[in-house]
């Protein structure tokens, strides 16, 4: 007789949702261990689950700093999350399936294909073994370059420990930081003007939002931009743009108590971290209603498919774009790069954008009615997580229970991601007719 769970059938979507679930569910668990905490307390299991959610969802808001409350396993726990949630669950079961020399089966690169949003089932283990060299190489580079920085301040022995775990939560575009021993949830805000930080953590941040599969792209084509795939000429170009108009903007209309290098940091900082990564070296709360929205425009946007970032992503931004620009001419196709996009992409992008519009803007009124907190500050708690940025106002860890829940499903969501959820539990019904079209007024 078959045992009763090889009578399960899920699909490939059930399977990444309830991977990240599970990893989660184990992370809270084993934070909530007296082990976990400096104080040597059992947590209550709301906080340990917005903190697993948090670092398994590559967010970076939490309710207790880092640095200062999570002991040595606390932080090690954290920091496996991170690096399992940027990769991914199911890459990083595969990898270890690859490592213990097993065949990899079809089903389970059908699921890596979703996983990481590859275009096509073949050439999937050579890719994940790619992500797989990229990963070590950016991260154990960035922790080689700020170990000098952080060995001064911290000594040998904290200083690598740092290196590590900053370089792991920048290229994973977490955000999480140990940086409560100076200051309790101050970030990198001590290295506002440190160059080495500022471009390491940056690069890291750039380098894990891109995606592997432009950077594959790139590897195969070289510099010959006309040979890259389209997606990876969008994501290319978009990435630019959405860091060089906000640093613009930040540096000649924010940051008005800053002069010299310390401005351009700030600035460039500023414009690359609401790309889904979470650190800051300035702080949110200072800046204007019209900075905090540029943020907040900028979080829900993140960063690109099959990336270690979050978002709506920077191509459904450029689908959308494309699709209004052809609305305005008056064209029957929307083009990018002289290459007409499928009536199915823009649908998806659509879609897309209505559900994260929803969420953020519904989870942000809810929050404000609960909490009676001012819409704008609960809107930027809201992008922040289903961006999975992890940048706030200071208001997260005063939240109640009802709140930290809808940021909890928030950071989930963004994660996972909206269709991926849709898919997992809508069951898809087969189209018996084509009804009768009609017209109707829009706009």
């Amino acid at each position: 007789m078959r045992p009763l769970w090889k009578n399960i059938r899920l699909s490939t979507f059930q399977i990444i949702i309830y991977g990240h679930a599970g990893m989660i569910l184990l992370g809270a668990l084993l934070l909530m261990l007296p082990i976990s905490s400096t104080s040597g307390q059992v947590t209550p299991f709301i906080d340990t689950l917005f903190t697993a959610t948090s670092s398994a969802c590559v967010t970076g808001l939490v309710v207790h700093d880092t640095g200062a409350y999570w002991s040595f396993f606390g932080t090690s726990v954290i920091i496996i999350l991170i690096q399992i949630g940027g990769l991914g669950v199911v890459t990083t079961a595969v990898s270890a399936t690859m490592f213990s020399g097993r065949k990899i089966s079809l089903m389970q690169r059908s699921v890596l294909q979703e996983s990481i949003a590859a275009t096509q089932v073949g050439g999937i283990v050579r890719l994940t073994s790619f992500i797989l060299r990229v990963t070590a190489i950016c991260e154990i580079s960035g922790a080689l370059l700020m170990f000098p920085v952080f060995a001064q301040d911290f000594g040998i022995i904290r200083g690598l420990g740092y290196s590590f775990f900053h370089s792991i939560s920048a290229f994973c575009n977490a955000g999480f930081d140990l940086m409560g021993g100076k200051q309790e949830f101050s970030s990198l805000t001590s290295y506002v003007n440190q160059p080495v930080i500022n471009i390491v953590i940056m690069l890291l941040i750039i380098i894990g939002g891109i995606g592997f599969l432009t950077w594959e792209d790139i590897k195969k084509n070289k510099f010959h931009f006309h040979n890259y795939r389209l997606q990876t000429k969008v994501v290319l170009v978009f990435t630019i743009a959405l860091i060089a108009v906000p640093a613009l903007y930040f540096y000649f209309f924010e940051l008005n108590g800053m002069s010299g290098s310390k401005r351009v940091f700030a600035a460039l900082f500023q414009a690359v971290t609401p790309r889904t990564a979470g650190f800051n070296t300035i702080d949110e709360a200072s800046l204007s209603e019209t900075g905090r929205m540029l943020t907040i425009v900028m979080m829900l946007i993140g960063g690109s498919p099959g990336s270690t970032a979050g978002g709506m992503k920077t191509t459904t931004a450029a689908v959308l774009i494309a699709s209004c620009i052809a609305v305005f001419r008056h064209m029957d196709h929307s083009n990018l790069y002289c290459r007409r996009l499928k009536q199915e992409v823009i649908r998806k992008a659509s879609a897309i954008f209505i559900m994260y519009i929803t969420l953020f803007l519904g989870a942000a009124m809810i929050i404000s009615r609960i909490e009676r907190l001012p819409l704008l500050s609960c809107m930027f708690e809201t992008a922040s997580a289903i961006g999975t940025v992890g940048l706030t106002l200071g208001i997260t860890p005063t939240l109640g229970t009802i709140s930290k829940i809808l940021l909890i499903f928030l950071m989930f969501f963004g994660r996972v991601g909206g269709l991926t959820m849709i898919y997992a539990t809508v069951r898809r019904r087969p189209e018996v007719a084509s009804y009768p079209q009609e017209y109707v007024t829009v706009g």
